[in-house]
């Protein structure tokens, strides 16, 4: 790989992954466009690795408050709000893993058709629209039940089709539950920790199948740059939504759903 290629694909997972902007649609786009050759299964790990520690590192002290209160937890029976959260994360992980499971089963390639992507686009694009023009901003992340977590895990289970978005469909979702964008987002962020942490060890067992080289100098730049364009999307994410609305991302997802549509109609 070029280091040109390693760029672009380690700033596009980086970016993508955490902007409600679809990852997998736009890493799928990229070959469309490039002429660039399937970067492999050992970069797809790299760089959500890099995004996992992107995710880990700006959510650290969220991170540190879930792990001491679930030590807390069991040494003292003493239940805390990073305890609770700790069994959300994990409430609302669940669905995600039993219909990955189901979806690779039945479409082992994926859905991978442009034409798909861009549907997928524009419809999650105008629901993310709704919610965030019409949602309740009434709680946070401590305010969540058990409903509340069930549904945004149900959602977070589409995020697997191309073009609808991990980050965009729990964010939408957890606006139409009340959540104001700020909360709604870093609870999505912070279930980006079991569900990349999940796919990464799930590519790692079929990575165990691989016996050729490993190109180690590739893995290392794409573990660091996806790690820097994870943390600066984050941090431009998480700024924007104290000031503004979710309606810019909304208005991109349908542009681009637009031009793709048109480009290979």
């Amino acid at each position: 790989m070029s280091f040109l290629q390693i760029l672009v694909l380690a700033a596009v997972q980086g970016l993508t992954e955490f902007l409600p902007v679809s990852s997998s649609g736009h890493l799928i786009l990229v070959p469309f466009f490039t002429g660039w050759p399937d970067q492999g299964l050992h970069f797809d790990i790299a760089v959500h690795f890099g995004t996992l520690l992107a995710v880990l590192c700006y959510f650290r002290r969220d991170v540190a408050m879930i792990i001491g209160d679930t030590i807390d937890w069991f040494l003292n029976r003493k239940v805390n709000l990073g305890i609770r959260v700790a069994v959300y994360l994990i409430v609302a992980t669940i669905p995600a893993v039993i219909f990955g499971l189901i979806y690779k089963h039945f479409y082992p390639d994926g859905l991978r058709s442009p034409h798909f992507i861009a549907i997928n686009l524009i419809v999650f694009g105008i629901l993310m629209g709704i919610a965030d023009q019409f949602g309740k901003t009434i709680h946070k992340v401590d305010h969540l039940n058990w409903r509340s977590v069930m549904m945004i895990g149900l959602a977070q289970a589409l995020a697997i089709i191309p073009g609808v978005s991990r980050s965009g469909i729990t964010i939408t979702t957890a606006r139409f539950l009340g959540l104001n964008r700020f909360e709604s987002a870093r609870f999505s962020m912070l279930l980006a920790i079991p569900t990349i942490g999940g796919a990464a060890l799930l590519a790692g067992k079929d990575l165990m199948e691989y016996a050729g080289p490993v190109p180690i100098n590739e893995l290392a730049m794409g573990i660091g740059l996806s790690f820097v364009f994870g943390f600066l999307a984050i941090a431009f994410m998480m700024r924007l939504l104290q000031h503004t609305s979710l309606k810019i991302f909304s208005i991109y997802r349908i542009a681009l759903g637009a031009v793709i549509l048109l480009w290979f109609a």
